[in-house]
């Protein structure tokens, strides 16, 4: 008599302890007898177990493994090479994600352009335009080299095949939302068909020593569309960011195996294509011959590059009951804050009656408590109508009772500054080493600042109903 064989997996079920009434799920009362809690776990599912199998590899003490292999191939743009640690690695797997043009395929096609070579070819392939489209675009921006394969493919059968054909060193895929593997149900960048076109392709990168760039499509509240398994598997993740409307364009490393992740890629995006900037200070400053009113340069972090940036304020009569506050590159509540303080604290009483504008120059945004002095003399200097001296940085974070905080990097931000030819600055207390030839005057909080204004030229802010400035 043949045996009897299992025809449904073992899994939990449970029992009424009372009658007898079993169901799959555990309940609190039992629908039979209607007695509470005496549903109970029964018959639990068996443990399975995975036999050993064969080693593909022998484990090796870590000193004897050869690490020549994961060492990092430029990618001839600096900027690039400068976020990823040195450049592209072997088998690397990059996902670069940003909002919708915000430049990733031209930056991306400049790349493929630079990296290819005799020995080392490099295939192009695009979801989400046409092959012509495309070199459109590398007539553009001068992306044209014999060793630069393009693709316009949406099935990753396809793409694999391209793979075998072309043999590259280096694929971008633009992007991964794009195509669809005929295996797995759904459409072209659900969560199953992002996670099965970008597990086959990084087992492809990995199983080749093939370096992959695949772009990423960002939500409406920024984050990488897809699973947040996409960003696990990967090795490296880059940020694509910056205004439409601007020219800077910065690249941050979100994640990366193989060097650090406060290291910041500086573009600029024009009509020629995209080119990095190895000094993009110039693009946050207004060059004038006399200091204005309402302004004050300051120094800020961005990873561990320091960039001088320029704060504008703009304060005039109001002629609403509630005036306005608007701010452009900075953040509401900072400069809310300031303002505050200022009037409590630095005896400024004219700005709660009048409309306020704050902005920086270039487009770039500043976020951190760095630029709070800055902002703050920017705004003392707007309501006197008085320029502050030329040549003079602020940096410093605004406490809410008026004190001048230190903040990290100070040294590199004054050494940035005195680069550019900056000679004054402004600065918390025990500021640490100085660049020769620069003066640095430590204040302890906003009142040591506010003297800075020249007191012959200012005017007098206006007065209110009862007669106070």
């Amino acid at each position: 008599m043949a045996a009897r064989t299992k025809t449904t997996k073992d899994r939990p079920s449970y029992r009424c302890t009372e009658c007898g009434w079993q169901t799959a799920k555990w309940l609190g009362r039992c629908p039979e007898c209607q007695a509470w809690g005496t549903v109970e776990e029964y018959g639990a599912p068996a443990v399975r177990t995975t036999t050993p199998g064969r080693v593909t590899t022998s484990a090796l003490p870590i000193g004897q493994v050869d690490g020549r292999q994961a060492t990092a191939r430029p990618t001839g743009v600096p900027e690039l090479d400068r976020v990823l640690g040195g450049g592209l690695v072997p088998g690397a797997v990059v996902l670069v994600a940003g909002e919708p043009g915000v430049g990733k395929s031209t930056l991306l096609l400049d790349v493929a352009a630079k990296s290819a070579s005799d020995e080392h070819r490099t295939l192009y392939v695009t979801g989400e335009e046409s092959a012509s489209q495309v070199r459109l675009r590398a007539d553009r921006i001068g992306a044209i080299d014999d060793h630069l394969y393009l693709a316009a493919e949406t099935d990753l059968a396809a793409v694999l095949g391209h793979l075998d054909a072309v043999k590259p060193s280096l694929l971008i895929m633009d992007s991964v939302q794009t195509v669809a593997s005929p295996e797995i149900d759904g459409a072209p960048g659900g969560m199953a068909q992002v996670r099965e076109v970008a597990g086959a392709l990084i087992r492809a990168s990995k199983d080749r020593g093939m370096s992959t760039l695949l772009v990423g499509h960002v939500t409406k509240d920024g984050a990488i569309a897809g699973p947040r398994l996409l960003e696990h598997l990967v090795d490296v993740v880059l940020s694509f960011e910056g205004d439409r409307h601007a020219r800077l364009r910065l690249v941050r490393g979100v994640k990366n195996r193989y060097g650090t992740t406060d290291e910041v890629g500086c573009f600029e995006l024009h009509d020629e294509g995209i080119t990095g900037l190895a000094d993009p200070s110039g693009l946050f400053l207004t060059r004038r011959a006399e200091p204005v009113p309402g302004t004050c340069l300051t120094v800020t972090l961005e990873g561990r590059r320091p960039l001088v940036a320029e704060v504008q304020a703009l304060t005039v009569d109001s002629q609403i009951p509630s005036p306005r506050r608007t701010t452009s590159g900075l953040e509401t509540s900072r400069v809310s804050m300031m303002l505050a303080v200022l009037e409590q604290r630095g005896r400024i009483s004219a700005l709660g009656k009048r409309d306020i504008y704050s902005a920086t120059v270039g487009g770039v945004k500043l976020s951190e408590p760095a630029a709070d002095l800055a902002v703050a003399l920017a705004l003392a200097s707007a309501a006197s109508d008085t320029p502050l001296p030329k040549n003079l940085v602020a940096i410093g974070e605004v406490g809410l009772a008026g004190e001048v905080r230190r903040v990290t990097g100070v040294q590199r931000r004054l050494a940035e500054a005195h680069r550019l030819g900056f000679t004054h600055a402004l600065v918390p207390g025990d500021p640490g080493k100085v660049p020769a030839g620069m003066k640095v005057l430590e204040v302890a909080d906003i009142g040591d600042a506010l003297r800075v204004l020249p007191r012959s030229r200012r005017r007098e802010a206006p007065r209110d109903e009862e007669g106070r400035r």
